[in-house]
């Protein structure tokens, strides 16, 4: 039980830290929007590898966040059934939903997006605008880079929920405890 509880600590981590860094790139997208609409608007001048950067980046930052976001629990769920519920129901219901549905998807997702991002690396695939940014290769590697770390975290949710189970909860840091009824994690405690 303990190597699960370290498993637990250790893609909660992972996931906190690529988070607080992929976080960053919503600002490098407001700024580069921001240049878009200045150089268009004021100058008359519109580059295309900028319009191509802010939306890049800002696909590289959704994907690359999803698993912290499934860390801190802020994907969608019927939280009219869920959050009044007793811990070891969310448990089951959370195991239940990573086995039959997220880690299904996470499959379909790698094993489909391999392909593309192999053939997209093969050829260095840039963008499809004249004048464009080069490298959509790296760009599509989000997605398999999606597929991980989501894939991980919904690992690390099955094991804290056979933890919950086992009657092991204790082993985990309080923010990483399910919470009681419909008690709300605060922001400083989640992940």
């Amino acid at each position: 039980m303990q190597i699960l509880a370290g498993l637990v600590r250790l893609v909660g981590g992972i996931n906190w830290i690529v988070g607080q860094v992929l976080s960053w790139l919503a600002l490098a997208c407001v700024v580069v929007c921001f240049a878009v609409v200045v150089q268009r608007y004021l100058f008359s001048i519109s580059i295309l590898w900028m319009q191509d950067l802010y939306v890049w980046l800002s696909g590289a930052m959704f994907t690359g966040v999803a698993g912290f976001a499934l860390l801190r629990n802020d994907h969608v769920r019927v939280d009219v059934f869920y959050r009044p519920w007793p811990v070891r129901r969310k448990a089951i219901a959370d195991l239940f939903g990573v086995v039959f549905f997220l880690l299904p998807f996470v499959y379909v997702v790698w094993s489909y997006g391999f392909v593309s991002v192999s053939r997209s690396w093969g050829y260095y695939e840039g963008s499809a605008n004249f004048g464009g940014m080069p490298g959509l290769f790296v760009l599509k590697t989000f997605v398999l880079v999606f597929a991980v770390l989501i894939g991980i975290q919904g690992i690390s949710m099955a094991a804290r929920s056979i933890l919950v189970l086992a009657g092991e909860e204790h082993r985990l840091p309080e923010g990483l405890r399910y919470r009681q009824g419909g008690e709300s994690v605060p922001a400083g405690e989640r992940g």
